[in-house]
């Protein structure tokens, strides 16, 4: 799956997230900010910033 942060634009990996599903909140480990996935499609994840960052 890829999901690029849409704070800093750097890939984050997924292969630590077995289980990810919608709702699920993640920190992009570039920047450090909080993110949730809104949707999952084929190898797209998409999410939206819930908080900012360190």
């Amino acid at each position: 799956m890829i999901l690029i942060c849409p704070e800093c634009k750097n890939s984050v990996d997924l292969t630590a997230y077995t289980d990810l599903d919608v709702g699920h909140v993640m920190e992009c480990e570039m920047c450090g900010i909080s993110l949730e996935v809104n949707s999952i499609d084929d190898d797209k994840v998409k999410v939206e910033i819930v908080d900012e960052g360190k």
